[in-house]
């Protein structure tokens, strides 16, 4: 029996959304680490984006819902703790739809570039905490819009 190839599942991964922040799929926010073939076995490793994510059971169903969708029968998930996820695995496609949806990308300076609603630049962070845990709140002077930062991890 042949199987689909590792870029057609790529293909198919990078279809689901992050259930937090449904602008992005899995494979742009990076968490989707390998996927091989061991026979006729697909693995799938997954790396959380923190330990404890409340979303990790979710992203671990929507993956098996996806590729059970496509025809996949036997299916191993496993969860890669090492190494640690960070904002470096995000795609640059994932930081631009992060932006487009009002949510500041990671930046290395630790802080947001500009506004991701009107692109201004004076900023000033009111939570260290904001809607989920892996992003802090920030408000906008120049439009006074208060908005999300993916916190660099």
């Amino acid at each position: 029996m042949t199987h689909p190839s590792v870029d057609t599942v790529w293909d198919w991964l990078d279809q689901v959304p992050d259930p937090e922040i449904p602008v992005i799929s899995l494979v742009d926010l990076g968490i989707i680490r390998d996927v091989r073939w061991e026979g006729d076995m697909l693995h799938v490793a997954v790396t959380p984006t923190y330990s404890g994510c409340p979303a990790t059971s979710v992203i671990n169903l929507d993956i098996q819902t996806a590729l059970r969708d496509h025809g996949i029968e036997k299916l191993k998930l496993e969860t890669q703790l090492s190494p640690p996820w960070t904002t470096d695995w995000l795609t640059d496609k994932g930081k631009a739809a992060l932006e487009k949806f009002g949510i500041a990308p990671p930046s290395p300076k630790g802080e947001p570039d500009r506004c991701p609603n009107c692109g201004g630049h004076d900023l000033e962070r009111t939570s260290q905490f904001g809607s989920t845990p892996c992003k802090a709140l920030w408000r906008c002077r120049d439009c006074l819009e208060p908005f999300d930062y993916f916190k660099c991890i």
